[in-house]
């Protein structure tokens, strides 16, 4: 915890101090920006408040009384809950607006995480909740140097590894050999393994053809097609260097099976290609002119151009998520579909901007890149590696 960086941040957002809590180790969020080991048993409440003037002040259960002596700041105890009460109000004193790691109305569930009646608790004591989201996107989220470079070298590997199972498919189909979308899968997760990463056993996507209108479709042994001439094909993969904190890599690459790909195929691919391209072109001139850029404007421009194309009603899912040391990070989602995240796009986020069309029962198209805004005055908008702009036609 770097204590002079959280409360310039506090003071930067016009807050009085941040309320950190806990219980049984339901904040993880907490823990991790405290440097508290989650590990550590604890069975009882803590509070911890970072003012942004001044001392913290931890205040801990009399049966649990070490549990944050590894931060600094004054300590308070309590036995009663009714001491526990008026202890909360001994140490937020006279301030007013405290920020919580909640969100009004569950906007940004990803962050929201004290229950409501901690927050009723809170509310009754005479104090003004705000959430904490900006500031856990700034002490959780953001990548340094070093982790971009983990990012960026991953990234080499992983899109090795996509053309490698193209080629790998085609090489079958053309062979007359079979092989199936859960083979596939499977290869490229050995590859991963030999290659020095990790996707900590979540599988990537191998679909085809209706397969893949379900974002989420899980090849396995029973459910597999083999591939054949004239399949559409739809790989998602990700992962990342097998060390701690590297940071994921995850993109969505599209193919076809022959070289004629049916008309409204190509069409969807081409929609959900200038989705991707609309909502990177957003991020680039907002920073470019220095202007404030959020999630859910970006998931906007996005979402415009599919709807524009008539498929508005086939894009299922949020435009992009954030990126971290797991492939679903606690920064800035785009998105203004499932949640509308108000976070600011800032240097050191990552997250990806994967638009998809899905036709259930026929076909689907997604593409995808991870953006990387750099750390650093007003921030440089990178891509690492190839972005996809047509579909990759793989001979039979």
């Amino acid at each position: 915890m770097n204590l002079s960086e959280i409360q310039q941040a506090l003071r930067e957002h016009n807050l009085e101090g941040w309320l950190l809590y806990d219980f049984r180790g339901r904040d993880a969020l907490a823990m991790k920006i405290l440097g508290l080991d989650p590990a550590k048993f604890a069975t009882r409440r803590w509070y911890y408040f970072i003012p942004r003037e001044g001392e913290p002040v931890k205040l801990v259960s009399m049966v649990e009384q070490t549990t944050l002596d590894a931060l600094p700041g004054k300590k308070l105890r309590y036995l009663a809950w009714t001491e526990m009460h008026a202890q909360i109000k001994a140490m937020l004193g006279n301030r007013k607006r405290i920020a919580m790691n909640y969100s009004p109305l569950n906007h940004i569930p990803y962050t929201s995480m004290v229950d409501a009646g901690t927050i009723e608790l809170i509310r009754s004591l005479g104090y003004e909740p705000v959430s904490a989201a900006d500031l856990i996107q700034q002490f959780e989220a953001l990548i340094d140097e070093q982790g971009f470079r983990s990012h960026a070298e991953a990234g080499e590997i992983v899109l090795k590894i996509k053309d490698e199972a193209f080629a790998r498919i085609g090489e079958a189909v053309r062979g007359g050999r079979k092989v199936t979308e859960y083979e596939i899968q499977q290869f490229i997760m050995r590859r991963f393994e030999e290659e020095g990463l990790t996707c900590e056993g979540h599988g990537p996507i191998v679909g085809i053809n209706e397969h893949p209108a379900n974002p989420h479709f899980e090849p396995t042994p029973q459910n597999s097609y083999v591939f054949k001439p004239g399949d559409m094909v739809l790989i998602d993969l990700w992962a990342k260097q097998n060390r701690p904190g590297a940071i994921y890599y995850d993109v969505t690459w599209c193919g076809y099976l022959g070289d004629k790909p049916p008309a409204k195929y190509l069409e969807i691919f081409n929609t959900v290609r200038d989705a991707r391209k609309a909502a990177k072109q957003l991020v680039v001139q907002k920073f470019a002119a220095g202007e404030p850029c959020y999630g859910w404007e970006v998931d906007d421009a996005c979402r415009n151009v599919v709807k524009k194309a008539g498929y508005g009603e086939y894009f299922i899912h949020r435009t992009g998520h954030s990126i971290g040391v797991n492939v679903h990070g606690n920064g800035v989602n785009i998105d203004n579909l499932e949640t509308r995240d108000e976070r600011r796009l800032v240097p050191g986020v990552c997250f990806s901007i994967e638009p998809g069309i899905y036709l259930e029962g026929e076909m689907a198209a997604r593409s995808e890149i991870n953006v990387f805004i750099t750390p650093g005055g007003r921030g440089e908008v990178v891509v690492c590696g190839e972005e996809q702009e047509e579909l990759i036609l793989v001979g039979c």
